[in-house]
């Protein structure tokens, strides 16, 4: 996997297109000049929490006895969940704020951001390939650049796109993600029968 494939994925996972309606929701009981510096803030815990994960990922498997194959599968199967749910979205609120709450770290950095899975994808990218560090922070830091531009314009966007217009291209994104999670879990498999 290259530094571009792995910072598509990431985005895709990060899915910040789907993110968008939540965080305007979140954001709208709170004053507008306050509402730039607590998206900056939990933009930067969600990538601090990833890069933690993206550098002690391999410490963490070695303590759990996980093998590569194992954490393969996994992955694929939670990122084709996530793509399901991204495809064919439940109703109800996934704030769990109450009204004209300031959110801090949960719910916006952890899960949004930085959910279960773009953590098991970090894990994997450290795990199967350890010697590619480096790309992988690129690939990580290029995603999350691109999310964070996205989140910093949410009313922006939301106002030029329409909601159908980002619904649709929700769908688009976790289209393109069952694909990635299904060559994961092809991957894992063929790997364990080796």
């Amino acid at each position: 996997m290259d530094i571009i494939t792995a910072a598509v994925m990431l985005f895709l996972i990060m899915d910040p297109v789907g993110n968008l309606p939540v965080f305007l929701s979140m954001l709208r009981t709170l004053p507008a000049e306050r509402r730039r510096k607590v998206m900056i803030r939990e933009l930067l815990i969600a990538l601090v929490v990833m890069m933690l994960f993206l550098f002690l990922g391999q410490e963490l498997l070695n303590l759990l006895n996980l093998k590569q194959e194992a954490v393969s599968i996994a992955g694929g199967i939670v990122l084709f969940l996530i793509a399901i749910r991204m495809i064919f979205p439940g109703q109800g609120s996934i704030t769990g704020l109450p009204e004209g709450e300031e959110p801090f770290i949960v719910p916006m950095a952890i899960p949004m951001m930085a959910g279960p899975s773009i953590l098991a994808a970090l894990l994997l990218l450290a795990h199967q390939y350890p010697h590619q560090m480096g790309e992988w922070t690129l690939a990580l830091l290029m995603a999350w650049g691109a999310s964070a531009v996205i989140l910093m314009f949410y009313e922006q966007l939301h106002k030029l796109l329409g909601e159908r217009l980002l619904r649709a291209m929700e769908r688009l994104m976790g289209m393109l993600l069952v694909m990635i999670s299904v060559q994961m879990l092809l991957d894992g498999a063929q790997q364990y029968l080796h």
